[in-house]
């Protein structure tokens, strides 16, 4: 009873995504090709916003691992060129954070802020 009420002294065990980091516009054709036979997904993060940390503390605790999709990670405020490449290959506006859902070769879902948690992403697998 007490453990519903002040919750557990264990600590949780930390879940981790297979991020496969971002960190070269080469890779973005790489991604637009692989998304021709397996969904891939672009998350977009600003390590100094707290709101970005919250949204992506939200967005793994939800995620399924065992979803068919390909994980990329890109820390905006190292790679500002790939974000900004990332923009004008798949044709969407820049926001922070952001999901990029590309399927086919085009991104098929978007989504920035609490609209990232909102994407039913089994959908696009």
């Amino acid at each position: 009873m007490f453990k519903k009420i002040f919750g557990s002294s264990e600590p949780k065990e930390e879940k981790i995504l297979p991020w496969i980091p971002l960190t070269s516009t080469e890779q973005l054709s790489t991604i637009e090709d692989q998304s021709k036979t397996k969904t891939q997904l672009i998350f977009k993060h600003s390590t100094r916003c707290g709101i970005s940390r919250m949204v992506m503390n939200q967005f793994v605790s939800d995620y399924d691992l065992n979803l068919n999709a390909d994980l990329y990670y890109l820390d905006l405020l190292s790679y500002r060129d790939v974000s900004n490449e990332a923009g004008h290959k798949f044709q969407v506006l820049h926001e922070s954070p952001q999901l990029l859902v590309i399927k086919n070769g085009a991104v098929v879902a978007h989504a920035s802020h609490g609209g990232i948690n909102e994407i039913d992403l089994a959908k696009f697998i």
